[in-house]
């Protein structure tokens, strides 16, 4: 599975910019065992909201500043100290307010721009992450203006750092708050992606297509399953529609997947349209023995074992492949799993198939994970490039004469894809670009470039609705040994 590669940051202690008093009598501490915020005669307790909003200007700091994941932060169960000791309602929000405040990062930054009589201090980055969890609620959320004005005010107040801004922060959310309709129309096209990314768009893709990406990462990614069984069903079940390649798409969803009909007894799994397609390329796959390299948390995996093929799983981190044994045995589908570093992992005899899809930027599911764009950046893409490149070498001694080798990542970038192709066909002479045919992705022709390799991007699979539409980057190319 393409794999998120975060940085992590320092501490992130929630508490150490305001001063460290007991919280008020009946009053629970909104930082899970840190005491709660007293500043002005209140403390954070006593304000419904207020300990959600610290928590979402503290997160969002981690992300854009430090450079964390957040997927990382926002885990209920190992995520940051702050977010787990919220209540569930709250952690939605801090949710919410964090992928709106990255997926309108530009936008958002203009409009207080527009509000403010005089530039932030150069150094207010706290100040401003405030600013941006109080604006991303009046522009985007159903949140009243109000109660996120006067939050945000109450958040200015407890950080040290902003308590002198508290008026200024109140006069500019206000002003949002009653202009909101034409502030987001100042929007320029492409805005929200930072200049890193789209600079290495546009060399790829041209001016006009990588505006169209921009475009399609505005709006949330859908649900999308696989099915082990008939599809076209589930659809009808589920509520959902049947891709033309056999994916069953629910829309945009946020509950828990977990209660929905089908789940427990394992008839589906939740995987995006285009990371669908990868295993798709080997065809017909019963009886063939398959290696899955970097396999968890495994969709790849079912996807080869529900048709036929014996697969062996590996992958180098042992928390992970245990993830992937628990949805396999939800999917009561049995694989061999080997946790392994591939340079020292040797079959006994090689594979007729190998699927490597590889770690990488990422940079094709910023519509699901708008942190990608600003927890990653140029060099990032090429330190993974070379982490590929190794891998790609590792496979391909795994891979019989006449056998396949599909390589695959969720990343936008040619340097991970078609470049990746290119500098490993210089070096393995007896492996070369086997075409994927149109007919093997009915709906998605146009994703087939003229070598014959795949490359899909968010702006696809349009839909009159746009929750229906569009799918993750992905690029994959099949190789077949001589």
């Amino acid at each position: 599975m393409s794999a998120d590669t975060p940085r992590r940051g320092g501490n992130f202690d929630a508490t150490r910019s305001a001063p460290r008093k007991k919280p008020l009598p009946g009053k629970s501490a909104p930082f899970g065992g840190h005491d709660s915020y007293v500043q002005d005669g209140y403390s954070a307790g006593d304000r419904p909201g207020l300990g959600a909003r610290l928590v979402a200007a503290k997160l969002l700091s981690a992300i854009v500043d430090a450079r964390t994941s957040a997927d990382g932060l926002l885990d209920g169960g190992n995520g940051h100290p702050g977010f787990r000791a919220l209540e569930g309602r709250d952690q939605g929000l801090v949710k919410a307010i964090i992928l709106t405040a990255l997926r309108f990062r530009g936008t958002i930054e203009r409009a207080i721009d527009r509000c403010l009589d005089r530039p932030l201090p150069p150094n207010a980055t706290a100040l401003r992450h405030i600013l941006h969890v109080g604006a991303a609620q009046v522009l985007y959320l159903d949140v009243p203006d109000s109660a996120a004005v006067d939050l945000a005010v109450a958040a200015c107040a407890v950080d040290s750092r902003s308590q002198r801004f508290g008026g200024m922060v109140n006069a500019v959310l206000r002003r949002l708050a009653r202009e909101k309709e034409s502030l987001k129309l100042v929007s320029k096209p492409g805005e929200n992606v930072p200049e890193w990314l789209m600079q290495r768009l546009v060399a790829a893709y041209g001016k006009e297509r990588a505006l169209a990406i921009a475009a399609a990462h505005l709006t949330p990614a859908p649900l999308d399953i696989t099915v082990k069984g008939d599809a076209a069903l589930w659809a009808e079940k589920l509520g959902g529609i049947l891709l033309p390649t056999g994916t069953v798409r629910l829309g945009a969803f946020d509950g828990p997947v977990t209660g929905l009909p089908g789940f427990a007894e394992g008839a589906w799994w939740v995987q995006d349209a285009a990371a669908a397609l990868p295993a798709k390329l080997f065809g017909d796959v019963a009886g063939l023995r398959i290696a899955d390299l970097c396999a968890a948390p495994g969709g790849k995996t079912a996807q080869l074992a529900s048709a036929g093929a014996k697969v062996t799983a590996l992958d180098i981190n042992a928390n992970r492949m245990k993830r992937l044994q628990e949805n396999l045995g939800r999917l009561q589908l049995e694989v061999e799993t080997v946790v392994t570093d591939l340079a020292r992992y040797m079959p006994e005899t090689p594979f007729d198939a190998v699927l490597v899809d590889s770690p990488c930027s990422s940079t094709g599911t910023i519509r699901r994970h708008p942190d990608v764009a600003y927890t990653k950046d140029a060099a990032e893409v090429e330190k993974l490039a070379e982490v590929q490149a190794r891998l790609l070498g590792e496979a391909a001694r795994m891979v019989r004469p006449g056998g396949l080798l599909v390589f695959s990542n969720c990343s936008l970038d040619p340097e991970e894809g078609e470049h990746m192709i290119t500098r490993f066909l210089a070096t393995h002479g007896d492996f070369s670009v086997d075409p994927v045919r149109a007919e093997e992705l009915p709906g998605l022709e146009a994703a087939i470039d003229s070598r014959g390799m795949l490359r899909t991007r968010p702006d696809m699979l349009p839909a009159e609705d746009p929750k229906l539409a569009g799918l993750d980057g992905f690029f994959a190319a099949r190789l077949r040994k001589a």
